[in-house]
């Protein structure tokens, strides 16, 4: 038996070396925050602002599913690992080549299949899902077809006709197994896209949404204004990617930025040629962060030091087709005029037409998927909605010189659209005044 004094001789050293190890971290982080650029240390974390998605609103995003389900001769929708799962659920799942799905009917309790040997896993999740209290989940063993379960499934629903919609990233395996299957047994039932169900919820954001990828955008731009107010000539291309990280990092969240120089700007999606920002260079910086899993997707393009002239001249063709597509977003509009109206600014300044220049379309959809639905592009009849979500980037890229592209996260109102973060000044206040 240990002695009380003892104890206490015990206690005093754990508690000493405890002690020992809090100075030891707090001096760390003294010294991490004293190696990092001025603009980078006195960064403060917002990680605690963001509230999670909850239960209730997941089993809301499922009554909204149902409802798009009638409305599209849809008796079901299959989902399979990814953003449309977790969206619908909150489950992150991973799986590879094995079946793990959720079927959610336009009329009855869903249910979950899922490998035997998962069972434990899946449960975990499954039970902070709308309907994880009572879960009706079907296993398969790694001997057994895991489709004749789903069409099992679905003959137990009911659904012995009519169309089973799969989700748009359901590899053709899975979904080549599950028509075989349901062929099978319940012939009359037919495969169709569940887009419209999908798609259909996602593209509408709830005020929280909103407030996620607000905070989202926010922290994004202001990482890369502290990265910018550290560039330094000589700096190599990784070196800035690290700052924008270390930005991303300080403000209590995960993210960073491709950034490509100089002719490689005129790239859209950069260059694996290894890059060195100087004097007089552009500089164009391409990334985010999630926030409870919300998107933000910001570029920015900048010249450390003096702009040339055409640099300028091209700058603010690029801002004036961000201000007209700006201008163009409101609820009834089509994705693809949004397109045109940034596009014709860009023509009208000499980089046409069509496709020269300005190489892609406007934007996409934003959301828990950094590209997702609707796309503002040319010949897309969708019409905009309030709280939908989207990138506004116009862009010119001159082959063998520079690109300019300037990208905000674009959010359509009642009346109009606004974007989450200020626009630019100009190549040499990327961030406004300093």
């Amino acid at each position: 038996m240990i002695s009380r004094r003892r104890f206490l001789e015990v206690s005093t050293v754990a508690a000493g070396m405890a002690a020992s190890r809090s100075v030891a971290t707090a001096a760390a982080a003294e010294h991490a925050d004293a190696s990092l650029p001025p603009s980078l240390a006195k960064l403060k974390s917002r990680k605690n602002e963001p509230t999670p998605i909850t239960r209730e609103e997941r089993q809301s995003r499922q009554e909204r599913a149902r409802q798009l389900m009638q409305e599209n001769s849809l008796d079901a929708i299959l989902l399979m690992e990814g953003t449309s799962l977790r969206y619908f659920t909150g489950i992150r799942w991973w799986g590879g080549e094995r079946t793990f799905a959720l079927i959610l009917p336009a009329k009855g309790a869903s249910f979950y299949l899922c490998p035997a040997f998962e069972e434990g896993r899946a449960r975990e999740q499954i039970a902070n899902a709308p309907d994880g209290e009572q879960p009706d989940v079907r296993i398969w063993q790694e001997d057994e077809s895991p489709y004749q379960r789903i069409a099992q499934g679905l003959k137990d629903r009911g659904i012995v006709s009519g169309k089973l919609g799969l989700e748009e990233t359901v590899r053709f395996v899975f979904a080549d197994g599950i028509a075989k299957a349901t062929s099978q047994s319940a012939p009359q039932v037919t495969m169709a896209s569940a887009t419209p169900v999908t798609a259909g919820c996602r593209m509408i954001k709830s005020a929280h949404e909103i407030a996620l990828m607000r905070l989202a955008a926010q922290v994004t731009l202001a990482a890369y204004q502290a990265a910018y107010l550290a560039v330094k000539d000589g700096m190599t291309q990784p070196q800035l990617e690290e700052l924008v990280k270390q930005a991303h990092e300080r403000l209590g969240f995960t993210g960073g930025a491709d950034v490509q120089v100089g002719e490689f700007s005129s790239f859209p999606h950069g260059s694996v040629t290894p890059q060195v920002v100087h004097e007089g260079t552009i500089v164009l910086m391409d990334g985010g962060c999630a926030v409870e899993g919300y998107q933000s997707d910001i570029t920015r393009t900048f010249v450390l030091g003096k702009a040339s002239d055409k640099m300028n001249s091209v700058f603010d063709i690029v801002l004036r087709a961000q201000s007209a597509a700006l201008a163009a977003a409101r609820p009834g509009a089509e994705c693809g005029s949004v397109d045109a109206a940034a596009r014709k600014v860009v023509s009208d300044g000499g980089y046409g037409p069509d496709y020269k220049y300005f190489t892609h379309r406007l934007g996409h959809g934003l959301g828990m998927d950094e590209h997702e639905w609707p796309y503002l592009v040319r010949g897309n009849p969708t019409r905009l909605q309030a709280n939908m979500t989207t990138s506004n980037e116009p862009g010119i890229y001159i082959r063998g010189e520079f690109g300019v592209r300037i990208e905000d996260d674009m959010h359509i109102m009642e009346n109009g659209a606004e974007l989450f973060t200020p626009k630019p000044l100009s190549l040499e206040e990327p961030f406004g005044k300093a």
